[in-house]
């Protein structure tokens, strides 16, 4: 998640600095503790959630309070 700092509106990367696709698990557990939201549908690829950090998400990435 901390990659999504960095990047425009706060996208999430689909795959780790390995080239390793991320987790869909982890993606939905990041999803359910309120740190990122889909952010749009990806007509080529349906099955991949893109996703960007929440408010929730900054938080708890710069080390502050990451509850909703």
């Amino acid at each position: 998640m901390a990659r999504g700092l960095d990047q425009p509106g706060g996208k999430l990367p689909l795959f780790d600095n390995n080239g390793t696709r991320v987790s869909r698990r982890t993606v939905e557990a990041c999803m359910a503790a309120g740190w990122c939201v889909p952010w749009f549908d990806n007509p080529t690829k349906p099955d991949w959630l893109v996703c960007r950090l929440t408010e929730a998400g900054r938080r708890i990435l710069l080390g502050g309070e990451g509850q909703r």
